[in-house]
């Protein structure tokens, strides 16, 4: 019995050279396999023994407490449960290619086939696989197909990086037309005289579009809102419309040019009038109804001669008439 206490005493230290193993809570995977020292703490080189293939980029896998205890006795790594309810959670980080990345690709293989460059691509029900985050990708597109009466196409696409397995599959979607129209890139209020930084350009998918939509930046571009005008909505043209430089009933300085003579009065605008346009203005001296172009705040320029000039609406002497019949005395 002493003999046997000596023997236990002398094996001690031996038993204490192989420390308790810690289980580890969270690992990143960095490589494509999963090792020992990914589970466990404390093992040295025995860490680098492999166990399997990690999860795909993006992806997990938790090691619950009986998975645990088996590798530990499998591979002679003094470890125990303390609680049961121990496990490792294994993730590899990845990040998902993005729809710009895959569409780029499309693009290029299905422009020589016919593609509208400004088509819209459908590809319903597809996901674009995750790839490791520090890996260098390339994406290829293969046995690409367009079918110019249906606007239908098909494409076997490859994604290649290091650290996964190369991924390919084949996916079909179809080509859609889109129109160019100007959106508004804030909410614009009623009035607002709309700026380069008010609006943009986009291409919206032609069932999408109401007629009358605003196509061209010049259309809308220094024109004033005739209503409110809410963000990243199409802007129709008859929502916008000229600044109004007179503004009706203001009083005007009534200019007339003409060779060797430069007469002014003051009169009373009838009607709005923006810059270039030809309004209805009642001379206060006379009380007569004259016509002229509004070229300045405040300034209307009339044409020599008392004849009213004809109006773009085909209203004449007798649209004046009746203006002034209705203008305050």
């Amino acid at each position: 019995m002493r003999a046997l206490f000596l023997l236990l005493l002398l094996a001690a230290p031996a038993l204490a050279q192989e420390p308790m193993a810690i289980a580890r809570a969270v690992t990143l995977l960095a490589d494509p396999t999963i090792r020992l020292a990914d589970l466990f703490d404390g093992l040295g080189e025995r860490g680098m023994v492999p166990l399997g293939a990690a999860p795909p980029p993006g992806g997990r896998i938790i090691i619950e407490t009986a998975q645990l205890a088996a590798i530990a006795r499998a591979q002679g790594v003094v470890w125990r449960p303390l609680t049961g309810s121990e496990r490792v959670v294994l993730e590899r980080p990845g990040r998902m290619l993005g729809r710009e990345e895959i569409e780029d690709v499309l693009r290029a293989a299905l422009t020589p086939l016919g593609l509208d460059a400004e088509a819209e691509l459908e590809t319903p029900g597809f996901a674009a696989p995750s790839v490791p985050l520090a890996a260098f990708v390339q994406i290829m597109a293969e046995q690409a197909h367009l079918d110019a009466a249906t606007h239908r196409f098909s494409v076997t696409l490859v994604v290649v990086a290091e650290g996964m397995p190369v991924w390919r599959q084949r996916l079909a979607g179809r080509a859609v037309a889109t129109s160019p129209a100007i959106v508004a890139t804030r909410r614009l209020a009623r009035g607002e005289t709309i700026r380069p930084e008010d609006v943009r350009l986009v291409q919206i998918r032609g069932e999408r579009l109401r007629p009358g939509v605003a196509t061209s930046l010049d259309q809308v571009i220094g024109q004033e809102a005739r209503r409110p005008l809410g963000p990243e909505l199409p802007v129709m043209a008859n929502d916008v419309a000229a600044p109004v430089l007179i503004a009706r009933n203001s009083l005007v300085m009534l200019l007339l040019d003409s060779p060797g003579l430069a007469l002014a009065a003051q009169g009373r605008a009838l009607e709005n009038g923006a810059l270039g346009q030809i309004i209805p203005v009642m001379n206060l001296a006379s009380r007569s109804i004259v016509e002229g172009v509004a070229f300045a705040a405040g300034q209307v320029r009339v044409t020599s001669g008392s004849t009213p000039v004809l109006r773009p609406d085909g209203r004449g002497s007798a649209a004046a008439a009746q203006l002034a019949r209705r203008a305050p005395r």
